[in-house]
């Protein structure tokens, strides 16, 4: 196990064991555009992590996990100080594992495994004892987890890169988008629902939920979120808030 500090340069590919394990607390951390030729668990215990794949952005807040599989893209940005556990696993444990990026929830089992994992040494033996048990019972739990909606895909519309340029920035309005990219509301809706599957306000009310829990996970209160999100009032962006999700705020964060 590496407990990774801010500055250091770590590659779980330069490593022949079949798992690999770090503990990390990091702030306003950036990863940089990078793949692994390994599978990869990253677990955020506390914070809250955005990945920007090649069409798509995910959110990774609090007692959620991503499964990122060997040889996707992917860039991890983390705000303020992120509590994470990480752990990369050889192709051949991956066969049975989901082919795409997800973000599932973390069961007490699944948290409870993988803190020994990510204590274990790089050298570690995974072929006997209680690794190779806490392995196997670390990979059920991936194949089995509920997924969750933190994914937003992202359009490829070249006339549609400013939007994308700053993704902490609230998209604008319809009408304000047709102005900025000199296109009809009814070509933007086209793009969107080719693209992304969604109208543009669909996608838009979309960001602003993931926005809002990536704000909430970081501290900011409720009146900083309603009003970074344009809503014109705290009752608004609760109301919002548990229309997309099911539940208020401060629930969400309990």
């Amino acid at each position: 196990m590496a407990w990774l500090d801010a500055h250091a340069t770590f590659n779980p590919d330069h490593f022949s064991a079949p798992v690999i394990g770090i503990a990390s607390t990091l702030g306003d951390h950036d990863s940089g555009l990078h793949c692994h030729q390994r599978g990869q668990l990253l677990y955020t215990r506390q914070g809250c992590t955005r990945i920007t794949l090649a069409q798509q952005l995910c959110l990774l807040p609090p007692s959620r996990a991503a499964w990122i599989p060997a040889g996707v893209s992917h860039r991890a940005v983390m705000q303020q100080s992120v509590d994470y556990r990480s752990i990369w696993l050889l192709p051949e444990l991956c066969r049975e594992l989901p082919q795409q990026v997800c973000v599932i929830e973390v069961s007490p089992l699944l948290r409870a495994v993988l803190e020994p994992m990510a204590q274990a040494e790089f050298a570690s033996d995974w072929h006997q004892g209680k690794l190779f048990h806490l392995l196997g019972l670390c990979l059920s739990e991936i194949r089995e987890a509920a997924q969750q909606p933190m994914l937003l895909p992202l359009p490829r519309d070249k006339r549609l890169a400013s939007l994308l340029s700053a993704p902490e920035q609230l998209p604008p309005q319809l009408h304000v988008l047709e102005q900025q990219i000199g296109a009809s509301s009814r070509t933007i809706g086209r793009i969107f629902q080719r693209e992304t599957g969604m109208s543009y306000q669909q996608w838009r009310q979309q960001w602003r939920l993931m926005r809002a829990m990536e704000l909430l996970a970081t501290g900011r209160s409720i009146s900083y979120c309603g009003y970074a999100l344009g809503f014109a009032s705290d009752s608004a962006f609760i109301a919002f808030f548990k229309a997309m999700s099911g539940t208020t705020p401060s629930h969400w964060l309990r």
